[in-house]
């Protein structure tokens, strides 16, 4: 749905700037606008090397261990069906963790193998939507973990810290403050908000 849409403001673009003779000015925003892009691209590289090649980091020196380890009474508070020591529990620590220290990148894969062993989970308890090819319902604890996912306590806005240093700004580290309240909020809305659905 969302190419269309895309596609459909291109050629209303195109269209317009066609009719209205600044056919000139269209071109020129598009090869300036694939400059940027570029750059853009090649900054953000630099940025998931740094914070993934940290991650790995920590990963080795076993700081991700002790913080799952610690994060272990939050997350049984919020998925308190998952079993102990299920394989699910670290992929969401570990979400969790990435997601907290702004790794938006990094915290990806740890999501799609949280939510490829809490499918399993639901196989296991017998679920049909998981046990057959039909169209799969999520269960409470994959739209839970999503919830927490979208919703994220982020102590460092790595992404916006990055596209504000890119795009000229002063002090684009400014935004650290804001950005911990606002999601500070949103992490308590969303914790309520699943416990409330969960009954």
């Amino acid at each position: 749905m969302l190419n269309y849409i895309w596609a459909f403001m291109i050629i209303i673009g195109v269209l317009y700037g066609s009719f209205t003779g600044k056919m000139a000015e269209i071109s020129q925003a598009a090869i300036d606008s694939s400059k940027e892009a570029v750059t853009l691209c090649i900054t953000m590289a630099g940025v998931i090397s740094l914070w993934v090649g940290l991650m790995e980091i920590a990963k080795s020196a076993g700081l991700i261990k002790k913080l799952t380890k610690g994060l272990g009474p939050f997350i049984h508070f919020m998925f308190p069906r998952i079993p102990k020591g299920h394989e699910s529990l670290d992929y969401i620590a570990t979400n969790i963790i990435a997601n907290v220290l702004g790794l938006g990148w990094a915290c990806t894969p740890a999501g799609l193998k949280a939510m490829e062993k809490l499918a399993d989970l639901e196989k296991e308890r017998g679920n049909p939507a998981y046990i057959s090819d039909m169209e799969r319902i999520a269960s409470n604890e994959m739209c839970t973990f999503l919830i927490l996912n979208i919703s994220s306590l982020q102590l460092i806005p790595v992404n916006m810290i990055a596209y504000r240093s890119q795009y000229g700004s002063v002090n684009p580290a400014v935004i650290i403050a804001p950005a911990i309240v606002a999601t500070l909020f949103s992490t308590l809305v969303a914790i309520v908000y699943c416990k409330i659905k969960d009954r």
